[in-house]
C-alpha cells in the first residue's frame, strides 16, 4: 500500500472514532442523579442542553461531511492535506468537550446531599439579585457551583466559551468556604454585579468619566479609580442589595496578612484590599445612613494601622482614602441611559434596605419560616444579615435559618415548575375527502 493509502484508512479510523466518542456524550438529564429540588432552574438547564446539543450536531455535521470528502475527492489530495483537514476536525471535538466539562461543573455538585439543594436555592438569590427597580433580568439565567479557595468568581453571560460561542448562562464559582451564613450572599451578589454592570453598560460608563476626572486632577487622587472601577461597581451591587451583610462579608474575604492588605494592586482590577474596605462602607453609607459603616471603618483601620508603612506609601493611600467621599458621591449620582437614564444610586431598592427597616422587618417576621420563605431571598438575606450585624441573632442560629431557607426556596421552585402545564398535545388532523 503507498503512504496516501496508508493515511487516508488511519486518519478515516479516528474521524470515525471520533463520532463513537462524540454519540457517548448524553445530555445532563440522562447521566445526572440528583433530587428535583437540586436542579438547575429550568429555563437555565434548557439554555445549557441546548448550547450543548447545538455544539455536537455541529461537529457531527462537519465529521460526516469530512468523511464524505475523505471517501471522494479527498482521495487523491495528499496525505499532508487529508490530515491538516482532519487536524482542524479534532480541535474542534476538544473544544467540545471542554463546553461539556464546563458545564459538568456546575451540574454534578448538585447530586451531593444537602449541597446541591443549597445550590438551587442561590441559584434563585442571585436571579433575585439581578432584578432591579427599573427592569427584570431580561432573559440572563445565573447558575451558581462551588470550588476550593477563598476567591468567588463570574463567567458572564454572552461572554466568549472556549470556540468562540457566546456563553448561554452566568455561571457563578462560590467558595466552599463561605457556606453558609449572610457572608454567602456578599461574594454572590458581588458576582451578580459584574453581570448587571455588563448588561448596563456601567463600566464603560463610569471609566469614562472617571478619566475625565483625572484629566483635570492636577493631585492625582482620580487616577486609581479607572483601573479599578469594575470591581467597586460589583462591590457596589452588593452593598446595594443586601447591605450591611456585604461590607462584613467581604472584610472576611480580604482580611489577610498585613502585607497583602497594603500590597498596590499593579494591574489587578482589584483594589486595594484596605481601600476596598473603606470603599464598600462608604457606598453603605451614603446608600442608607447609619453609624454602622462608621463604626465598621474605624474597626478595619484599627485592624489595619497605616503606621508602619513606608512614607511614600502611607502618603499615596491616604490621599487615595481621602477621594473616597468624592468617588462614592459620583458612583451615585451617574446617569445610566440603559436604565431609563436614572442615577445609579435610584436603581436599587433602597427604601426597603434602610438598617432601620430590615430591623423593623426582622421584628415583624419573628423568625416565622413560613413569613421569611415567602419573602424575595435578596432582601431576607439583607435582614438576617442586619440583624447579626445589630446583635439581634447569633451567626449559628442565621446559618439555621438560611440553610431551612435555601432549601425552602429550592423545593418550591420545583413544585413549581411541576405544577407548570403541559403544552397542549396538537393531534393530526383528520384527512379530508380531497386529499388522496
Amino acid at each position: 500500500m503507498d503512504t496516501r493509502t496508508i493515511s487516508t484508512g488511519l486518519i478515516e479510523s479516528e474521524a470515525t472514532g471520533l463520532l463513537s466518542r462524540l454519540d457517548q456524550i448524553k445530555p445532563f438529564v440522562m447521566h445526572e442523579t440528583m433530587v428535583l429540588a437540586a436542579a438547575l432552574p429550568r429555563d437555565a438547564q434548557l439554555l445549557i442542553e441546548r448550547f450543548l446539543h447545538t455544539g455536537r450536531n455541529e461537529l457531527r455535521l462537519q465529521l460526516a461531511d469530512f468523511l464524505d470528502w475523505l471517501h471522494g475527492e479527498g482521495q487523491m489530495a495528499s496525505a499532508a492535506e487529508q490530515q491538516r483537514r482532519f487536524v482542524l476536525i479534532r480541535l474542534q471535538f476538544n473544544v467540545v468537550l471542554a463546553q461539556f466539562d464546563l458545564f459538568t461543573e456546575v451540574v454534578t455538585q448538585r447530586s451531593e446531599h444537602a449541597t446541591g439543594v443549597w445550590l438551587s436555592g442561590l441559584d434563585i438569590l442571585a436571579q433575585d439579585a439581578l432584578r432591579l427597580e427599573t427592569s427584570d433580568d431580561g432573559d440572563t439565567r445565573l447558575v451558581v457551583y462551588l470550588a476550593r479557595g477563598a476567591g468567588a468568581a463570574i463567567r458572564r453571560a454572552k461572554t466568549r466559551l472556549p470556540g468562540g460561542k457566546p456563553n448561554p448562562v452566568g455561571i457563578i464559582r462560590l467558595p466552599r468556604e463561605r457556606m453558609i451564613g449572610s457572608g454567602i450572599a456578599s461574594s454572590l451578589v458581588h458576582e451578580v454585579g459584574h453581570q448587571g454592570a455588563a448588561q448596563l453598560e456601567l463600566v464603560e460608563s463610569l471609566r469614562a468619566e472617571l478619566e475625565r476626572r483625572a484629566a483635570g486632577d492636577p493631585d492625582g487622587g482620580w487616577q486609581v479609580w479607572s483601573l479599578w472601577i469594575s470591581e467597586i461597581v460589583a462591590d457596589m451591587w452588593s452593598v446595594a442589595t443586601v447591605g450591611i451583610t456585604s461590607t462584613i462579608g467581604l472584610l472576611a474575604v480580604v482580611s489577610l496578612p498585613r502585607y497583602f492588605v497594603f500590597r498596590p494592586s499593579g494591574t489587578d482590577p482589584h483594589p486595594m484590599p484596605y481601600l476596598r474596605v473603606l470603599i464598600s462602607a462608604a457606598i453603605g453609607n451614603a446608600l442608607y445612613p447609619h453609624p454602622q459603616w462608621r463604626e465598621l471603618a474605624t474597626v478595619w483601620k484599627a485592624m489595619y494601622p497605616l503606621a508602619g508603612l513606608p512614607a511614600a506609601h502611607a502618603s499615596w493611600v491616604r490621599n487615595c482614602e481621602a477621594h473616597i467621599g468624592d468617588l462614592v458621591d459620583l458612583l451615585i449620582h451617574h446617569r445610566v441611559p440603559l436604565a431609563e437614564d436614572r442615577e445609579l444610586g435610584a436603581i436599587f431598592p433602597l427604601k426597603e434596605r434602610q438598617p432601620g427597616r430590615l430591623l423593623r422587618l426582622h421584628e415583624e417576621w419573628d423568625s416565622d419560616f413560613g413569613v421569611m420563605a415567602r419573602q424575595r431571598p435578596a432582601l431576607v438575606f439583607a435582614v438576617l444579615g442586619q440583624a447579626k450585624a445589630a446583635a439581634r441573632i447569633s451567626a449559628e442560629e442565621e446559618s439555621s435559618q438560611l440553610s431551612s431557607l435555601l432549601t425552602a426556596w429550592a423545593v418550591r421552585d420545583s413544585l413549581d415548575v411541576l405544577g407548570t402545564p403541559a403544552p397542549a398535545r396538537v393531534r393530526n388532523p383528520k384527512p379530508s375527502l380531497q386529499q388522496h
